[in-house]
């Protein structure tokens, strides 16, 4: 994930999520309202994140339990796994970036 994403850790969580696709991009023009997607950037990063956020779905107690969460509100499956990678992309990122401030301060 580092070598596909350099910025990680150096960036907020929305404009992590922005960088990798995960974001929702609308299709508004004018008053009419088109329905929300990701897309565009970085889609290897994508598959991985996807396929990271599967086996977490399955097994890390947190993660099961937020997508469980989703579904129990009536989100579709497809659309609960967006969030839940959305929500694994955040705690990497700040991971990574505790990580930076960690080696800045022993190299101080």
């Amino acid at each position: 994930m580092l070598a596909l994403l350099p910025e990680l850790g150096h960036l907020n969580r929305r404009e992590i999520a922005k960088l990798t696709g995960v974001a929702l991009m609308n299709r508004d023009s004018g008053q009419g309202q088109g329905k929300r997607r990701i897309r565009g950037e970085r889609s290897p990063l994508r598959v991985v994140l996807y396929m990271a956020t599967l086996s977490a779905v399955r097994w890390d107690p947190l993660m099961k339990a937020h997508y469980q969460q989703l579904r129990a509100r009536g989100k579709l499956g497809k659309v609960a796994l967006v969030a839940c990678m959305r929500k694994l992309l955040g705690i990497v990122n700040t991971k990574r970036r505790d990580e930076l401030r960690a080696e800045a301060s022993a190299l101080a």
